[in-house]
């Protein structure tokens, strides 16, 4: 089963990161978020990837193309081409991920993206999965599949509870405060980004649109599941969150589902 990523956005709260790289290639640890999403799916058995870029694409094409002579020293003769690599660490494990890069537009959103990819989901696959090229999470993908198939409808999406970025108050019939919580966590439900859909679901994307109006217009005819997660989650959507994911990291890294490094 295909996985496509969502990788066109700018990234414009990311403007830091962003102005020189797409922000999926924005680092956690020494590899970018893209990679770490990548690990996670592909330690559940899905490894095919198809990555919908737009804004710097290149930067991650270059990366894939490059990725063994990054991750390792070698020794290159410029005359003929020919590298040699050094491997530095043992236990240094490659990835296994097929990957099919697709140029879907610079000012394209993301519904129109998930369209423009649809050429490249093979005609026997019934289902395939959409994430953001943003967000790490330890959700079983497997089990997420499996509720999918269970629920028999087109599409199904992660639910979860975020923080809120933003010190919430309980407030008293005298307007006075009661209760200050930091970052608490939100009680309701939110879209988590990991997402799978039958491919009948095209039928509810449209150009120049957002992937939001299709999940309306699937929840209008009751054809959109949610799988309540309520384990790790955690977006990337300013410098804090980059901050906090590398603090993660270094000290948990909850979403490292993944043997090796």
């Amino acid at each position: 089963m295909k996985v496509v990523i969502l990788c066109g956005g700018r990234g414009y709260r990311l403007k830091e990161e962003t102005e020189f790289k797409p922000k999926p290639m924005v680092l956690i640890g020494n590899q970018p978020i893209l990679w770490h999403i990548m690990k996670i799916y592909s330690h559940h058995g899905f490894n095919e990837f198809i990555i919908a870029l737009g804004y710097k694409g290149d930067y991650i094409k270059d990366y894939f193309l490059n990725q063994k002579h990054l991750a390792h020293n070698f020794t290159l003769h410029t005359r003929s081409g020919y590298t040699k690599l050094h491997k530095i660490k043992k236990d240094q494990s490659k990835d296994d991920f097929k990957i099919t890069f697709v140029d879907t537009g610079l000012e394209t959103l993301p519904g129109e993206r998930i369209l423009k990819v649809k050429e490249y989901i093979p005609k026997d696959d019934e289902d395939f999965m959409v994430t953001y090229g943003d967000g790490v999470s330890n959700v079983n993908i497997k089990e997420l599949f499996k509720f999918h198939k269970k629920q028999n409808v087109l599409g199904t999406v992660l639910g979860v509870n975020p923080r809120s970025k933003f010190g919430l108050l309980k407030v008293n019939k005298q307007n006075l405060a009661t209760k200050f919580t930091e970052k608490a966590v939100i009680k309701e439900w939110v879209n988590g980004g990991f997402m799978i859909f039958k491919k009948e679901a095209f039928k509810y994307l449209r150009k120049g649109e957002y992937e939001h109006e299709a999940l309306k217009r699937l929840s209008r005819k009751k054809q959109l599941a949610v799988y309540i997660h309520k384990g790790f989650w955690h977006a990337m959507d300013t410098y804090n969150d980059v901050d906090s994911l590398n603090k993660f990291w270094l000290e948990n890294p909850k979403w490292k589902v993944w043997d090796g490094r």
